[in-house]
C-alpha cells in the first residue's frame, strides 16, 4: 500500500485532549520522510463531508508539538445521523476521498469519531488509520490513550490544590472529573491525590454506605477535611437513589439531553452539585461535624475542560 499513498487526510474529532497537534506534527514527519503530501481537514467529520482543508506543510508548522490543542479544530459531527443506512453512508464517505484529492485518511479521535473510520473500513475497505485520541481513556484495543496522562496529572494536580483549601477551611470538596461513562480519570487521578472517596460509573454508589458513613466515620476519627473525587458520569444504584435521594429521581437520568452520537450529557446532571445538596439535607451529618467541633461545609468543584489543557 506505501508506494499507492501519495496524500493522506488528517483530521481531528471529538472532544479535545493534550497532545492533539503533537499527534499531527508526528504524522507531518512520517510522511516527510516517506514523500507523502498532507492536508489538513477542518472540523472532523463536517469537514470531510463539506471539503473543508488546508494545506499542510512541515516547514510552516515546525513547532507545532509545542502548541497545545488542534490547529485542525473539532467536532462532534455524526455523519450516520441520517436515515440512510450505515453501508450506504460509509460508501459515499469514502467516495470523499477522490472529491478530497487523497489517498488515506488518518482520524485521531475517540471511540465515536473511530467508529466512523471503522465502519468506512469495514464497508469499503478504504485507505483508513486511527488514532486513539481521549482522555477518557475508553477506546478497546488500547492500554492508554494519548491524552489521558495529562489530564490525570492535571486532575491530581488541582485536587492537590484544593486541599490546602479544604484544610484551611476544614471542608467537605466534591471534585467533579470528566471521563463520561469510564472512571479511569477519576480513579487513577484520585488516587494519585489522595482523595478519601472515589465514585466511578463502573460501580453505582450507595449514598449511605459509600458517602455518608464513610464521612461520619472520617469526622469521629479526627479528620477535618474530605475531598470526594467523582466522575461526571458516577451515579448512584436503584436501591440508593429510591432510599437516599431527595432532590433527584430515576426520571432526572432518564431525561438527561444527548448527543448528536446517542450519548447522555452526563455533565448536564452536575452530580457533583447533586452530592452537595443531598449532603446539606443530612442533618445526622451535620451533628457528627459539630460534635467533633467541626462547621460543616460541602461545595462542588467542577474540573470540566481544565482537564484538557496542554502546551
Amino acid at each position: 500500500m506505501g508506494n499507492q499513498i501519495k496524500r493522506i487526510g488528517i483530521l481531528t474529532g471529538g472532544g479535545d485532549c493534550p497532545g492533539l497537534n503533537s499527534v499531527i506534527y508526528g504524522i507531518m514527519l512520517k510522511a516527510y520522510d516517506a514523500g507523502i503530501e498532507c492536508v489538513g481537514i477542518l472540523k472532523g467529520w463536517k469537514g470531510f463531508i463539506e471539503n473543508l482543508t488546508i494545506p499542510l506543510n512541515i516547514s510552516e508548522h515546525d513547532d507545532l508539538h509545542t502548541i497545545g490543542g488542534t490547529l485542525l479544530f473539532t467536532s462532534r459531527t455524526n455523519p450516520f445521523k441520517s436515515g440512510s443506512s450505515k453501508e450506504q453512508i460509509a460508501k459515499e464517505l469514502a467516495a470523499k476521498f477522490d472529491i478530497l484529492g487523497i489517498d488515506a485518511l488518518v482520524a485521531i479521535g475517540g471511540d465515536d469519531t473511530l467508529g466512523v473510520a471503522n465502519a468506512i473500513y469495514q464497508y469499503t475497505n478504504a485507505n483508513v488509520v486511527g488514532v486513539p485520541k481521549t482522555i477518557d481513556n475508553d477506546i478497546a484495543g488500547t492500554h492508554y490513550t494519548f491524552g489521558f496522562w495529562s489530564s490525570t496529572q492535571l486532575a491530581s494536580n488541582a485536587m492537590d490544590n484544593l486541599t490546602t483549601t479544604a484544610r484551611s477551611h476544614q471542608r467537605v470538596f466534591i471534585v467533579e472529573i470528566m471521563g463520561r461513562d469510564a472512571g479511569f480519570l477519576t480513579m487513577y487521578s484520585g488516587i494519585s491525590a489522595g482523595a478519601d472517596i472515589i465514585l466511578i460509573p463502573e460501580t453505582p454508589f450507595d449514598l449511605e454506605e459509600d458517602v455518608i458513613d464513610v464521612l461520619k466515620n472520617r469526622v469521629n476519627a479526627g479528620y477535618k477535611y474530605h475531598i470526594i473525587a467523582t466522575s461526571e458520569g458516577a451515579y448512584p444504584n436503584s436501591e440508593s437513589l429510591n432510599r437516599d435521594f431527595k432532590t433527584i429521581s430515576k426520571e432526572t437520568l432518564d431525561k438527561l439531553p444527548k448527543d448528536t452520537f446517542g450519548n447522555p450529557l452526563l455533565a448536564k446532571l452536575n452530580i457533583s452539585q447533586i452530592i452537595v445538596d443531598e449532603l446539606n439535607l443530612r442533618d445526622d451529618l451535620k451533628q457528627d461535624f459539630q460534635r467533633n467541633g467541626v462547621d460543616f461545609e460541602c461545595r462542588s468543584v467542577v474540573l470540566g475542560h481544565t482537564m484538557c489543557w496542554n502546551t
